[in-house]
């Protein structure tokens, strides 16, 4: 049976111990389960690559506990805005949005704006307007803001805390029985971002890139970082140009320019033998994977 695989993210981040309390760790693990299964579940019965990652994106982005779609964080504003992207590694097809408001699930703009327009970028106004087009879900400002958040952001409007707190995006790669690569990253910003920042997740070789001659990899961690250096892009051009093995590929990246690159960095990649790479720089990263039949594995702490 041909091999097939799925990695997903859902953020990096470097925390204090106690920080992540039990119950909340719990939803994480359930969300990431939840996620995965998702998508594992499309590659199994013969679906693409490009539906199990959105249908895993999906997931997490209708789930509280992540930073996308339902939970995102608040703009310096208190307003949601969304980012998305995804890839297709067979043609290189791609769809991205950013700064979305009312979009239920961004990640099904952004493979909207891949599948029916003759762009691969649409941002704002111009994107909502394209959802309406496209019919797809849309829900008023209260679905997105969580009490969480919502307590997040007062608490950084009124200078209780100097650093945003959550800076998190969900991500997905996969590998189906076809031999095809695709990735989908999506994520509700940083907490008190300024109105219209756009960090790397919608950005193609940024955040998010996928070609079947190499490898799909997704980044989470500190956006401004990964968008300078182009991560994702350079995970695959460590593999197709240096031959570096997906793992390896993924440290080098993690470690480039490390003194003008400082930061939070997490990457989850796979290549078309079915090896997939989860590295990161701090001591959290929420992810999930499963290849083939194999048992799925959830972890969080960097040390499990």
């Amino acid at each position: 049976m041909p091999t097939y695989a799925i990695v997903i993210h859902g953020g990096a981040v470097t925390m204090k111990p106690g920080q992540l309390g039990p119950e909340e760790e719990a939803h994480l693990r359930e969300g990431l389960r939840h996620a995965l299964q998702t998508g594992w579940e499309v590659l199994h019965q013969g679906g693409t690559a490009l539906d199990a990652v959105q249908a895993a994106v999906m997931s997490l982005e209708n789930n509280e506990h992540f930073n996308a779609g339902r939970g995102s964080s608040l703009n310096l504003q208190g307003e949601v805005q969304m980012d998305a992207s995804i890839m297709d590694g067979r043609n290189l097809k791609a769809g991205a949005v950013n700064s979305v408001q009312y979009v239920k699930n961004p990640i099904q703009l952004a493979r909207a704006v891949l599948d029916n327009s003759q762009h691969v970028y649409l941002a704002g106004e111009g994107a909502l307007e394209f959802a309406l087009r496209q019919g797809l879900d849309l829900a008023a400002p209260e679905y997105f803001e969580v009490e969480k958040t919502r307590k997040e952001w007062l608490e950084l409007v009124q200078q209780e805390q100097a650093e945003p707190q959550q800076k998190d995006t969900v991500g997905a790669v996969a590998l189906d029985q076809h031999g095809n690569l695709a990735v989908a990253t999506s994520t509700g910003g940083i907490e008190g971002q300024l109105k219209g920042r756009v960090g790397d997740s919608p950005v193609i070789g940024g955040g998010s890139y996928a070609s079947n001659d190499a490898c799909a990899a997704s980044c989470t961690g500190d956006g401004e970082v990964i968008l300078r250096g182009a991560l994702a892009h350079e995970v695959y051009a460590l593999v197709k140009y240096k031959g570096l093995p997906i793992d390896e590929a993924c440290r080098a990246a993690i470690s480039l320019r490390d003194e003008d690159l400082q930061g939070d960095k997490g990457i989850i990649a796979i290549d078309p033998q079915g090896n997939v790479a989860l590295e990161c720089n701090c001591n959290v990263m929420r992810r999930a994977y499963r290849v083939g039949e194999e048992e799925p594995v959830v972890a969080i702490w960097r040390d499990e």
